[in-house]
């Protein structure tokens, strides 16, 4: 626990170290003022009450509304700072893990479900967020707290001190054994509160496949039994919790008792004075609450750490795919495309591409025909660098891409993929992005030859209706065309597309697929081919069959030959590939 909360110190709280100081210092009059209160019980007892002196009374109550004004004021300003702190550090932390996650590549979000993230992210560091503000002003004030009042109740008598805190040393193995309880149940309630945010999010997502599959009362019964698993554990972790202020609680009734046994005799033989008794006695019962709470406090920065060790977790995520030594921006991004004896598995032992060569000549239009699982998407992901090949080399005007900046390469390309990876924003934004630097003219301009200006007078607001979660707002045909002016817009020297037209009907198809061939006439086009009309009009097909090229060659010659590529093509006229 310990080396994580110095690393939290080291990067989030010393910078804040002057505010922190401040809060200090008001924790100080916070706390302190609980035992000047109980000092002053004495003289109010015997000054006031039993000596009778009238004199005494308004400069002792002005003392003590003064002990209240400053406590209220102390108490007030290292709230406030703590929970300013506290959101602070938060607020970095999420900015922080947010940017980190970012620059981690395919191979960890293949790991980590979207859900569980979200849990890491927004779960963890607002856990965190409340321990940590209760914890500061628990340790802070009430540190204070127990020293002053302790100071006033050794100064009333020593030995009814000691008599008092006999049990305490008792409690020191029952409480680190339940502190180790709670860690260990808080770990299982945070994993199971993300395995319940993976579900809900795999539902919500899906909710479709559900419907359609009449499946609601199985997935209500796995969520009923997520919350179920989740509750259990907190619950766990609660109750141990709550027993450590209870341990405190029953120590201190001995205490009390066995002050009463022995200083009672004391009073009543005139060898202490009642004002003694009663200032000894409201100090003790100040300082158990203290004790008390410094003591829970314990268990909390133990759950606490539970968080810390999930979101320094995700720190220690490093991206596999990064900019190697000496890396260099892409110096021909308008050169061939060259893929030379390139494997790559996504798992051990199931190769995808088995030393897969081909030329994607500059400027011109390449399609890449072949059975699904033949390596096609592979190919977009090993040249966008999402993944990385086992082994042979990619090139760009014969760069190697393992020696080209991350940014620099993607700078480069415009991408259409399967998915249409729309935001919950404008259509206006969702064609803009990755170019917010646009004009409204260019973007109306990418608009009209993605065809997205069809479908705009259905729109409540036109360009500035928005997209809805992942494009719901919005039918398939008219996401695509969404994405297909994205990249449009994008202008890039390389373009890739993966089934650019799959979603539209053949009538808007064909207008899309005349726009697609404008935009890339004089630039390297690599096209995933599912229609007749991209095939018939690409300058060179590469068939790939168990991620390896058996066939190139422009259409005609490869119907020619009477191969592979034959055969698929009468496939694609039967509409069956």
């Amino acid at each position: 626990m310990w080396p994580l909360l110095y690393r939290a110190w080291n990067d989030y709280l010393k910078r804040r170290i002057g505010l922190l100081v401040v809060a200090t210092g008001l924790m100080m009059i916070d706390g302190g003022s609980l035992g000047l209160l109980s000092y002053y019980i004495k003289p109010m007892i015997d000054d006031i009450f039993i000596a009778g002196n009238t004199a005494a009374i308004l400069p002792i109550a002005v003392i003590i509304f003064f002990i209240f004004l400053a406590r209220g004021l102390g108490s007030y300003g290292q709230r406030s700072l703590t929970a300013y702190v506290s959101l602070g550090v938060v607020t970095d932390l999420q900015r922080d893990l947010s940017q980190h996650l970012l620059s981690l590549d395919s191979a960890f979000f293949h790991k980590h479900p979207p859900g569980a993230l979200l849990e890491r992210v927004r779960g963890d560091s607002q856990t965190l967020q409340s321990v940590a503000s209760n914890a500061l002003i628990v340790v802070g004030r009430d540190s204070f707290s127990f020293i002053s009042l302790v100071v006033v109740a050794v100064s009333v008598d020593w030995q009814w001190t000691l008599v008092a805190f006999v049990g305490l040393p008792l409690l020191a193995l029952p409480i680190i054994s339940l502190q180790n309880y709670v860690r260990k149940a808080t770990r299982l309630a945070r994993q199971a509160s993300a395995d319940l945010s993976t579900r809900l999010d795999e539902i919500f997502h899906g909710y479709k496949a559900i419907k359609t599959n009449r499946m609601e009362d199985y997935e209500q019964q796995r969520v009923g039994a997520g919350v179920e698993s989740f509750r259990r554990q907190q619950f766990r972790s609660e109750r141990g919790k709550a027993a450590i202020p209870s341990l405190i609680d029953i120590v201190s009734g001995v205490g009390f008792v066995a002050v009463m046994v022995y200083g009672g005799q004391q009073i009543i033989d005139g060898e202490k004075t009642l004002g003694d008794f009663m200032s000894f006695f409201a100090a003790l019962a100040l300082l158990f609450d203290p004790i008390r709470r410094l003591a829970a406090v314990g268990a909390a920065l133990h759950a606490a750490s539970v968080s810390l060790e999930r979101l320094y977790g995700l720190f220690d995520e490093l991206p596999e795919i990064v900019n190697h030594p000496g890396a260099r921006d892409l110096a021909q991004p308008k050169g061939d495309i060259e893929f030379n004896n390139v494997t790559f598995a996504y798992q051990p032992q199931q190769p995808v591409l088995n030393g897969l060569s081909f030329t994607a000549p500059a400027g011109k239009m390449t399609a890449l025909v072949g059975p699904s699982g033949a390596g096609k998407t592979t190919v977009f992901n090993l040249l966008t660098r999402f993944e990385e090949p086992g082994s042979g080399s990619i090139t760009v005007g014969g760069q190697d891409l393992a020696e080209v900046k991350l940014e620099s390469l993607r700078q480069h390309i415009a991408m259409v993929s399967q998915e249409t990876a729309l935001f919950d924003e404008s259509v206006h934004h969702n064609i803009a992005y990755g170019r917010l630097d646009a004009g409204d003219a260019a973007i109306k301009a990418a608009a009209d030859l993605a065809q997205v200006t069809d479908f705009l007078s259905e729109l409540p607001a036109g360009l500035d209706t928005p997209a809805g979660p992942r494009g719901s707002n919005l039918s398939g045909g008219q996401r695509q065309r969404v994405i297909i002016a994205r990249a449009m817009l994008r202008d890039a020297p390389i373009l890739l597309l993966d089934e650019a037209t799959s979603a539209l009907d053949s009538g808007t198809e064909n207008k899309i697929q005349a726009a697609l061939e404008q935009v890339a006439k004089g630039r390297t086009t690599i096209v995933i081919a599912h229609r007749l009309s991209t095939i018939r009009n690409a300058d060179l097909i590469h068939v790939i069959i168990d991620g390896q090229v058996v066939e190139s060659g422009r259409h005609e010659e490869l119907l020619r030959r009477k191969g592979a590529y034959t055969r698929f093509y009468r496939q694609f006229e039967h509409g069956s590939a």
